[in-house]
């Protein structure tokens, strides 16, 4: 396929993208090297090779979930920023009022 700069402008045009006069050439020249790739990897014979989908084997890495009864409250609030009286201090969300 054979490009043209009018086809190169005319891309630009349907993208919104202002090329200027001195940058058509090059575009022009790259977008026919990009489609000259193309072209020569459509006529690589891929019979027989399995579909490609992902380029990372997909498996569950995950561990399987366990129940436990671990409830050691100071083993927890090391985790913590801060903590008053044995138990998690946050930021006050609301003004004004009464406190709990």
């Amino acid at each position: 396929m054979e490009l043209s700069k009018e086809d190169i402008q005319h891309v630009a045009q349907l993208a919104k993208l202002s090329i200027s006069e001195d940058d058509i050439d090059q575009f022009t020249k790259d977008m026919r090297n990009i489609i000259h790739m193309v072209e020569e990897l459509e006529q690589v014979d891929t019979t027989g090779v399995a579909l490609t989908t992902h380029g990372q084997a997909i498996e569950n890495v995950y561990r399987e979930d366990e129940v436990s009864l671990v409830n050691d409250r100071d083993e927890l609030l090391k985790n913590v920023p801060t903590q008053q009286d044995g138990m998690i201090q946050v930021p006050a969300m609301l003004e004004g009022g009464s406190q709990a």
